[in-house]
């Protein structure tokens, strides 16, 4: 059973849904353990009856919305994006959008970030569950995919498709040098990423950039061609600071040296023969919520 990502419909009092899904799984432990099989047999009843009353409930409310005319159907899918309401509706087969939908939607929420990397992911195939796809541009082949997937695609079909049977992705190789696995912050080394917010940048106009702090590293964010970019705040060349530096046409020119970066292209330098490219750090923009990668 996974963690349980929400966008909650309304506040109530009570225990965090995580907190909730470690106690179901320590009661599950603790039934298990039961050493008498007709107590633990009706114990197991029982909680299948529970679910089966739950879901048969569900059933009936989200039918009734779904006859209930525009505004009901809105509330309908108004509950159907909290994490919570979404993941129960899921136990009982009761999600009403599509799975392809789900699918296609997940892989556009990440596309930014795909393309702020040089590379893209093209659905092949849906077929019984079993999802097949393709790492395009820069992504295929290279050594960080692994990383790429495992930051920004797998997850986003985690919360979205939980009930997919299978993912198959073409042009993944196996990460074998760990300085080239895609940056977290506050690890220079693989490992697994949390999402956090970052406040204060959701709304930046086209063509502008700011700069933020996150768990302590200087951040450069920046709004190209409406697509949210993120860097380091440091120059690949003279490790100044890049927020008073002139952006124009996804180019970032530094203000100490006066380098340019291509941040459309994962921060590759413009011209010359150096081999320069700025810290890429993985975002992603969900819900009208803005998010970076931080090690866990």
């Amino acid at each position: 059973m996974t963690e349980l990502a929400t966008e909650p419909v309304g506040t109530s009092p009570g225990p965090h849904p995580d907190e909730l899904v470690h106690r179901i799984q320590a009661l599950e432990e603790r039934l298990d353990a039961v050493a008498d099989p007709v107590a633990r047999e009706a114990a197991d009843d029982l909680v299948a009856t529970v679910m089966d009353l739950y879901g048969e409930g569900l059933e009936r409310i989200f039918r009734a919305l779904e006859e209930g005319g525009v505004e009901a159907v809105a509330l309908r899918d108004r509950l159907a994006a909290d994490g919570v309401v979404a993941s129960l509706l899921f136990i009982h087969g009761l999600h009403p959008v599509d799975l392809e939908t789900r699918v296609r939607g997940a892989l556009d929420s990440v596309r930014p970030y795909l393309q702020s990397h040089s590379g893209d992911v093209e659905l092949l195939s849906l077929e019984d569950g079993a999802l097949r796809l393709r790492l395009q541009g820069s992504c295929h082949g290279c050594p960080s995919s692994a990383s790429t997937l495992e930051l920004a695609i797998t997850q986003a079909l985690e919360e979205a498709a939980p009930d997919l049977e299978s993912v198959d992705v073409e042009g993944v190789v196996e990460q074998t040098l760990p300085s080239r696995a895609l940056p977290v912050i506050g690890s220079a080394q693989p490992s697994t990423p949390a999402w956090v917010a970052i406040e204060g940048v959701a709304g930046l106009d086209p063509d502008t950039m700011t700069e933020a702090v996150v768990e302590g590293a200087g951040l450069l964010v920046a709004n190209v061609g409406g697509t949210l970019l993120a860097y380091r705040n440091e120059c690949a060349g003279c490790g100044s600071a890049l927020g008073r530096g002139e952006l124009e046409y996804g180019i970032l020119a530094c203000p100490a040296c006066s380098r340019s970066f291509q941040l459309p292209l994962a921060g590759r330098l413009l011209g010359g023969e150096e081999s320069l490219q700025l810290t890429p750090i993985p975002l992603l923009t969900e819900n009208g919520s803005v998010k970076v990668a931080v090690a866990a």
